[in-house]
C-alpha cells in the first residue's frame, strides 16, 4: 500500500507538470496548426464553389453546432454525387470553423472523447494520400474535385490552391501527433483518477475488472468506462511487470528540458509585412471578378423597376449629355462593433467608382505592381500603417458587397432568381484574405515585441 501511495504521489506531480507544459506550449502550437488546416481547406472549398463543382448549401448559415460531429463519409452514387458533396463539404467547413473558433484549448476540456472527435475530423479526408484509387469515398472524391478544379485556374490561384493542399497534408501529420500526445496524457490522468477513486486500497485478489466495474458508476459518476485502461491499471499495480510499467509511464510523462536555442539568422520583419500586403493586395483581383456580376444584377433589377417614362427620361439625358439620376440601393448589414443591424443608402455608381479605385490601389501592393520598389524602400512603421489601412478598407468593402449580394437576391422576382449572379465564393475568398492578413499583422507585432523585450533584457536577438 505504501508503494501505491508513493507512486500516486509521483504520478500526480508528473501529470501536473505535463499539463502545465501542454497548455503553455503545445496547445498554442496545436491551435495555430488547426487554424492553418481550416484556412487551407476553406481555400479549396471556395474554389470548388467558384468552379461550380459543388453548390452553395442553402442551409449552411443556419447550421447550429453544439458539439463536433464528423460528416457522413459513406459511398454515394454518381447521380447523387454533387448533392452529397455539397452537403458534406459544407458541413466539414462548418465543423472546422466551430473547432477553431469555439472549442476550448485546455487539458480539462479536451477529454478522450473530444480528442477522438477532432481526430475524426482531421482524418475525414486523407490529405496526405489523395488518390483516385483510394478505398475511402471522400478521399477519392476530393482527388477528383482537385483535378477538375485545377483546369483553367490562373497561375496565382493555382499556386494558392497547391500551397493549401501541401499545408493540409503537413498539418494533418502535426495535428495527429499532438492529438496522440494529448491522448497519452488523458489516458494517464484517467488512470490516476481511477486509482484515487477505486483501486488505491484494493487488495490484489479484489482488483479485477468485474469488481472495479461494479464500483465505477458510484465512484466516478459521469465518466466513461474504458476497460482497456482499467486493465492497464491492474497490470501496473498488481502484476510482476508492474514496477517496470510504472517506470515507463513516469518516463513518458516527463517534460523534456528546454534546449539552449541555437543562433538564428536575423528575422526580416519587413518581409513579414510585405507578405501581409501581398495577401491583402490579392483581394483586388477577386473584386475585379465581382464587379461585372454586380453590374448584371443591378441592371436586371433596375430596368425591371423603371417605368416607360423613367426609361424615356434616361434616354433624353443620354442624348443631351447629362448624367443620369443616381441609382440608390437601400442596404442592410450587421454592425459588428455595435452588434446591431444597420440600414444604409448607397449610391451604386459612386460605390462602383470607389471600388474600381480600390482595386487599382490593392493590385499595386501585390509586389508585382508599380508600388513594389517604393514598398521595399519604406520602413516598418510606414508599411504597417499601409497594411492597417488596406485591411480596414477591404473590411468595409466586404461589408457592403455582402449587403449588395443579399439585396439583389431579395429584390429578384421568382422568375429572376436563377439569373442573379451570386458572389458568396468571392466574398469568402476576400474574408479569408483579411483573416490571413490580420494574422500576419499580429505575428509581426508579437515578434517585434519579443525582440524589444530581449533588447531591454540585454539579450541579443536570435541568441
Amino acid at each position: 500500500m505504501a508503494d501505491n501511495e508513493s507512486y500516486l504521489d509521483l504520478l500526480s506531480q508528473a501529470l501536473r507538470a505535463r499539463a502545465d507544459w501542454i497548455e503553455k506550449s503545445e496547445l498554442i502550437k496545436f491551435k495555430a496548426e488547426l487554424r492553418t488546416f481550416q484556412v487551407s481547406y476553406a481555400t479549396l472549398y471556395n474554389v470548388f464553389l467558384k468552379k461550380g463543382l459543388i453548390h452553395e448549401d442553402p442551409y449552411k448559415q443556419e447550421s447550429r453546432i453544439s458539439e463536433l460531429e464528423v460528416p457522413e463519409s459513406s459511398v454515394f452514387s454518381e447521380a447523387e454525387r454533387v448533392d452529397k458533396l455539397t452537403i458534406r463539404l459544407s458541413n466539414y467547413d462548418n465543423q472546422l470553423d466551430f473547432l477553431v473558433n469555439f472549442y476550448q484549448f485546455n487539458v480539462e476540456f479536451l477529454t478522450l472523447d473530444r480528442i477522438k472527435r477532432i481526430a475524426g475530423l482531421i482524418k475525414f479526408i486523407d490529405w496526405a494520400h489523395l488518390s483516385l484509387d483510394s478505398p475511402f469515398a471522400m478521399t477519392k472524391a476530393m482527388m477528383e474535385l482537385t483535378l477538375s478544379a485545377k483546369n483553367g485556374l490562373d497561375p496565382m490561384t493555382t499556386s494558392l490552391f497547391n500551397e493549401s493542399l501541401n499545408k493540409l497534408s503537413r498539418t494533418t501529420g502535426t495535428c495527429m501527433a499532438c492529438l496522440r500526445m494529448l491522448s497519452d496524457y488523458q489516458r494517464e490522468s484517467y488512470k490516476s483518477d481511477l486509482r484515487s477513486a477505486i483501486t488505491a486500497k484494493m487488495k490484489a485478489e479484489d482488483a479485477v475488472l468485474g469488481n472495479i466495474k461494479r464500483k465505477f458508476n458510484s465512484a466516478m459518476p459521469g465518466r466513461v468506462f474504458y476497460p482497456d485502461l482499467i486493465e492497464e491499471v491492474i497490470k501496473e499495480d498488481y502484476s510482476n511487470d508492474g514496477p517496470a510499467l510504472r517506470e515507463k509511464v513516469l518516463k513518458n510523462l516527463q517534460v523534456a528540458e528546454a534546449k539552449p536555442k541555437q543562433e538564428k539568422a536575423p528575422v526580416s520583419f519587413k518581409q513579414i509585412l510585405l507578405d501581409g500586403l501581398q495577401v491583402i493586395g490579392n483581394t483586388g483581383n477577386t473584386m475585379l471578378e465581382i464587379a461585372p456580376k454586380l453590374d448584371e444584377n443591378e441592371g436586371m433589377i433596375s430596368n425591371r423597376k423603371k417605368t416607360i417614362w423613367q426609361k424615356t427620361r434616361i434616354l433624353i439625358q443620354q442624348i443631351m449629355g447629362r448624367e443620369p439620376d443616381p441609382v440608390v440601393l437601400s442596404l442592410k448589414y450587421m454592425d459588428s462593433a455595435r452588434g446591431t443591424s444597420v440600414q444604409e443608402k448607397i449610391n451604386y455608381s459612386a460605390f462602383c467608382t470607389d471600388m474600381n479605385k480600390r482595386i487599382r490601389v490593392l493590385t499595386n501592393y501585390t509586389l508585382r505592381g508599380s508600388a513594389a520598389q517604393k514598398l521595399l524602400s519604406m520602413n516598418d512603421e510606414q508599411l504597417i500603417q499601409i497594411l492597417d489601412r488596406l485591411i480596414r478598407d477591404v473590411q468595409n468593402t466586404l461589408k457592403i458587397l455582402g449587403a449588395m449580394d443579399d439585396y439583389f437576391k431579395a429584390e429578384a422576382l421568382p422568375g429572376e432568381r436563377e439569373k442573379v449572379r451570386g458572389i458568396k465564393p468571392e466574398l469568402a475568398t476576400i474574408k479569408n484574405a483579411v483573416v490571413r492578413a490580420n494574422q500576419i499583422r499580429h505575428e509581426y507585432s508579437a515578434r517585434k515585441e519579443e525582440e524589444d523585450q530581449m533588447r531591454k533584457l540585454g539579450i541579443a536577438p536570435g541568441s
